[in-house]
């Protein structure tokens, strides 16, 4: 059975930085995509930032220059260094995997709280 857990929430002063993990496991196949979304109260889940195996990077226009996603394929593991927090930026961040076999198949975390506030 497959399990996706972030990790890294938290409170922070604006301009502050966070580093998300999320690792994921309960699967042989490879892990062909790895993203991180957020969804504030009320609004709906965005993308923040996804990474492919190969290491194809895409992000929110909001975050560029800002946040960066990297990954550890070994550890099947995503990051995300957030750097100037905004309180904009505060939501839930959740991560998703998909994996070779069924690569349109989507895993998500349960997600970790970021609040960015003074």
């Amino acid at each position: 059975q497959v399990q996706v857990v972030e990790s890294g929430g938290g409170l922070v002063q604006p301009g502050g930085s966070l580093r998300l993990s999320c690792a994921a496991s309960g699967s042989d196949f490879t892990i062909v995509f790895m993203g991180w979304y957020r969804q504030a109260p009320g609004k709906q889940r965005d993308l923040v930032a996804t990474i492919t195996r190969s290491g194809s990077i895409n992000y929110a226009d909001s975050v560029k220059g800002r946040f960066t996603i990297s990954r550890d394929n070994d550890k099947n593991t995503v990051y995300l260094q957030m750097n100037t927090l905004k309180p904009e930026d505060t939501a839930v961040y959740y991560c998703k995997v998909n994996y070779m076999d069924y690569p349109k198949v989507s895993y998500w975390g349960q997600g970790t709280q970021v609040t960015v506030s003074s």
